[in-house]
């Protein structure tokens, strides 16, 4: 299998967050020249997916396992996580219009992580070149395209500008769109899919003093739907990265995972998640 492993760098409130938000930028994180052979290349291949530059090694030891991405990628997704087989380019002219609100085809909504959607910015891309609009959390909401057209502005969105070299992980479901641009240019944005190969672990780096029993597992979405909902969804989602998603449960009113200041023990809470491997 084309696979790869390597250490992970995040930590549990960081994979948290990522639960919470369905999202984690890494700035700047691929060298100058690099992202200039990488602009050179998909100049000379203007098309929707340009797959062949998966094949070029210093693309591949700098973007595809990039330290800090695979990192990211690897603590997500678990060891031997499959590599992309695909690279599409969201090539665009501009000035342009903003694009609709979407979530990608053939995506498996549920709280769990199977894969990772990852961007690459091989430029900088500021607000005036129409950088990827996401709304954080929206990846616990479920929701198909043809309900979302009607949607301009959506509140507590965020455009996703960025200097050159960027990487960006999200949640494949997660609600985004192309921003409204109004500079001159080519504004060029990679996407590829990383898969989850092994079982769920909680093997990311175990950060002293984190309490899944105490987290705050609020999350923007809290503010889309039901109370609580989406807050739920989290910490459904975080028991199955820890591999005891068997063990998950909801039992109502103000039992764990609500945010409050309770008396001993969260009720509810599943010990099993407090077990460190």
């Amino acid at each position: 299998m084309n696979t790869y492993d390597c250490a992970p760098t995040l930590r549990d409130n960081e994979v948290l967050e990522f639960c919470k938000n369905g999202y984690l930028m890494l700035p700047g994180v691929v060298p100058e020249e690099v992202n200039r052979r990488a602009i050179e290349y998909v100049a000379a291949q203007p098309h929707m997916e340009p797959t062949e530059i998966l094949k070029e090694d210093w693309f591949h030891e700098n973007v595809i396992i990039n330290p800090s991405a695979a990192g990211a990628v690897r603590s997500l997704l678990g060891r031997d996580f499959h590599l992309p087989i695909l690279m599409s380019n969201h090539r665009v002219e501009c000035p342009a219009g903003n694009q609709g609100w979407h979530v990608d085809g053939n995506f498996d909504f549920g709280a769990r992580l199977p894969y990772l959607q990852v961007f690459y910015y091989p430029q900088e891309t500021p607000l005036e070149f129409g950088p990827t609009e996401i709304v954080p959390g929206s990846h616990l909401i479920k929701n198909v395209a043809r309900g979302m057209q009607h949607y301009d502005r959506i509140r507590h969105s965020r455009a996703t500008e960025a200097p050159a070299g960027s990487i960006f992980l999200t949640a494949y479901q997660i609600w985004h769109r192309r921003s409204k641009s109004t500079a001159k240019g080519i504004r060029n944005l990679l996407k590829y899919f990383y898969w989850r190969t092994q079982p769920p672990k909680r093997d990311w780096i175990i950060e002293p003093g984190f309490d899944p029993a105490t987290a705050n597992y609020t999350t923007p979405a809290d503010q889309m739907g039901d109370q609580f909902r989406a807050c739920n969804r989290v910490a459904e989602l975080f028991t199955w990265l820890c591999g005891k998603g068997d063990h998950f449960q909801n039992l109502g009113g103000q039992s764990w995972p609500l945010p409050a200041n309770r008396l001993g023990t969260s009720y509810g809470y599943p010990e099993e998640l407090g077990m460190i491997p």
